[in-house]
């Protein structure tokens, strides 16, 4: 498989670092644990949410940790003492950890847990100072020059 090669674009984007070690890092990500499976959704030009199957966990056993541009989602089974004895175990309930790299200004909304599914809304809030402003055309005023009359009359 061939690695795309950035630094073309490294030596004349500034500031796009962060993009460009995304894009290496995702290369090698596709091929690890797909447990528990998801599904990311645009919900609205800023709203998003993320989906995923976390059936036999309680709200006690996630943990979801949003930091900086990243969002950590962790599953740990409690030790419960079961006196079941298990003939065939299909349903997956190994810890897990999930992270999502998340844009500039994105937050998280909300998390809910109901039928196995854990559902986390994002938002996106770009700051005012960050959005598009118009600016204005308007006709360039000439300067004037000032004459100091105080300095002439005391001569």
């Amino acid at each position: 498989m061939n690695r795309p090669d950035f630094s073309p674009y490294r030596r004349t984007m500034v500031g796009f670092d962060r993009l460009f070690d995304l894009l290496e890092n995702q290369r090698g990500a596709g091929s690890g644990d797909n447990y528990p499976p998801f599904n990311i959704e645009r919900r609205g030009e800023d709203a998003y949410r993320i989906t995923v199957a976390v059936a036999g966990f309680k709200p006690a056993d996630i943990e979801i940790t949003a930091q900086q541009n990243l969002l950590v989602v962790q599953g740990k089974k409690g030790d419960e003492a079961s006196a079941s004895q298990f003939l065939h175990v299909g349903i997956a309930q190994r810890g897990f950890e999930r992270r999502f790299e998340l844009a500039d200004y994105v937050r998280v909304e909300s998390a809910n847990l109901e039928d196995g599914l854990l559902v986390v809304d994002l938002v996106r809030e770009v700051p005012e100072a960050m959005k598009p402003k118009k600016v204005p055309v308007g006709t360039q005023k000439t300067l004037a020059v000032v004459n100091d009359t105080s300095s002439s009359e005391a001569a």
